[in-house]
């Protein structure tokens, strides 16, 4: 499996550059903190990798797929992205009127085609992994914060993507969460899956990342930067 490398990504907004060449790569397995303070870019460079908004120049490169700059592809033609990239979102962003395993089963039933009980058994094995099994009929609103964010983790894994995206995850946590959250994402890492994490966190980027990239004025460094071995 290949892994993921962005190169000379740029992002303009109106007329402004948010991003001005970002290069990074994620090995399968790997760990990566994106790094920078607050409208630095990283969501922006997470959204690109997940096509979820356009990007101006440079290329993505996520497995087999590629991505290049122009409009969004039509979600016709990004299934393979979807069963490659998942994402888990600052806010959570789970659907409020469903069941936290409602949310998990409704990309691999709706998007992917998946009969309902596939999607279930696989949904209660992650929501079971996370430690959030018993909470599988309760809506998002039922859910504390940490609980929310597995939930939201577990939606993300149910297509079985080999790489994860997660935008500032340690936002809304307090310290015993957050080394929680850092064992998860280890535990993810070892079943080869490489995650992309943006954070201002550097605490627990130290504590949780084979390495990081910083962003600064719209440029990447650090990619060399490592903290294991």
């Amino acid at each position: 499996m290949s892994g993921l490398a962005v190169r000379g990504l740029r992002v303009k907004r109106g007329g402004r550059e948010i991003l001005r060449g970002v290069d990074l790569d994620v090995a399968p397995g790997e760990i990566c903190a994106l790094m920078g303070v607050s409208g630095a870019g990283k969501t922006t460079v997470l959204r690109a990798i997940a096509a979820l908004q356009p990007f101006d120049d440079g290329t993505i490169q996520v497995g087999d797929v590629t991505l290049r700059p122009g409009p969004v592809p039509p979600q016709s033609q990004l299934g393979a992205l979807r069963r490659t990239v998942g994402m888990v979102f600052q806010a959570h962003s789970l659907f409020e009127h469903l069941s936290a395993i409602d949310n998990v089963t409704l990309a691999p039933i709706h998007a992917l085609g998946w009969p309902r009980d596939r999607a279930e058994s696989v949904a209660h094995e992650l929501l079971d992994s996370l430690g959030v099994g018993p909470r599988a009929d309760a809506l998002p609103r039922q859910l504390s914060g940490g609980e929310a964010q597995r939930v939201a983790i577990a939606r993300a894994l149910a297509p079985g993507p080999s790489f994860l995206l997660m935008d500032e995850p340690t936002a809304a946590l307090d310290p015993a969460r957050r080394t929680a959250l850092g064992e998860i994402l280890r535990t993810l890492a070892s079943q080869g899956r490489g995650l992309l994490v943006s954070t201002h966190d550097a605490e627990f980027a130290k504590g949780a990342a084979d390495r990081e990239v910083h962003l600064e004025e719209g440029r990447s460094r650090g990619q060399g930067l490592g903290y294991r071995v």
